[in-house]
């Protein structure tokens, strides 16, 4: 894990978890957005992802996984002693999701962007069956993760990097995409055990590996006292990423200042 602290006194803390196979690297201008508007930020690499491993990437032995890290994470956040957000990209949305059903944690405010609530490019049922047999008998066998760098976002320039990047991750396992389905099918059959935390959840109009009515789904249903929607027409899956990522950032630190403000943290 890594920490930036803000540029001049710091208002909260940012807890930043990335999507599936990317890393923090990937994350180098949102950092320096939040930093510059006065927010301490932790993000680490997921397991099996970034700079963690060189072996086995793509692949966990369980989801609980990514919870564990996260945590460790979260925790390392409360030291700063300010309020803290928790804000997940894609994978890193459902691993928020899955964090706030199963812990009780202090948080200000949770950001989800594009949460993996469901895939555009959904398995059939042989298809799934197949999967979820592989992963026992052959977990760290490898698949194409299903979509192209090109369906990911509308930048050029991100698409060109990501093209370059050694770290990216090209290949997923099967036990790592059972274990993805499975925490899919969790965030719903748990979604009563959510925890009530004001959340802003922000999905692209136009994205192609997120199916967004599932997004949908789980954004009605969720227990929340405090909950906002926003969608953001034409976008790709990475709306951070999006060639309009400054617009995307600005209304999610309006969110988080929106927080403070209602806890009497800020005036």
């Amino acid at each position: 894990m890594w920490k930036w602290e803000a540029d001049g006194e710091a208002k909260a803390v940012i807890v930043m978890v990335h999507g599936e196979l990317e890393h923090h690297g990937r994350y180098g201008w949102l950092i320096e957005q939040w930093r510059l508007a006065g927010f301490h930020v932790i993000m680490g690499d997921l397991p099996g992802q970034g700079l963690t491993s060189r072996v086995n990437r793509g692949h966990i032995e369980s989801f609980d996984d990514y919870l564990h890290e996260i945590k460790d994470w979260i925790l390392a956040a409360y030291e700063f002693d300010l309020p803290v957000f928790l804000l997940g990209h894609s994978m890193g949305g459902l691993i928020a999701i899955r964090m706030i059903q199963e812990e009780h944690l202090n948080l200000a405010g949770v950001i989800l962007s594009s949460p993996c609530l469901g895939l555009v490019h959904k398995p059939s049922k042989l298809q799934n069956a197949r999967v979820r047999l592989m992963s026992v008998m052959m977990p760290t066998y490898n698949l194409n993760p299903g979509f192209t760098l090109k369906e990911a976002t509308r930048n050029i320039d991100v698409q060109e990097a990501d093209l370059h990047d050694n770290l990216y991750v090209k290949k997923v396992s099967v036990g790592w995409y059972s274990e993805l389905l499975e925490a899919i099918q969790q965030a719903f059959e748990k979604i009563e055990t959510t925890k009530d935390i004001p959340m802003l959840l922000m999905q692209g109009g136009e994205d192609k590996i997120v199916e967004k009515k599932a997004v949908k789904e789980w954004f009605n249903h969720a227990p929340l006292s405090e909950k906002r929607y926003k969608e953001w027409p034409g976008f790709y899956h990475e709306i951070f990423n999006e060639p309009e990522r400054k617009e995307v950032f600005e209304y999610a630190l309006d969110f988080a200042i929106g927080q403070l403000k209602s806890i009497g943290y800020l005036y």
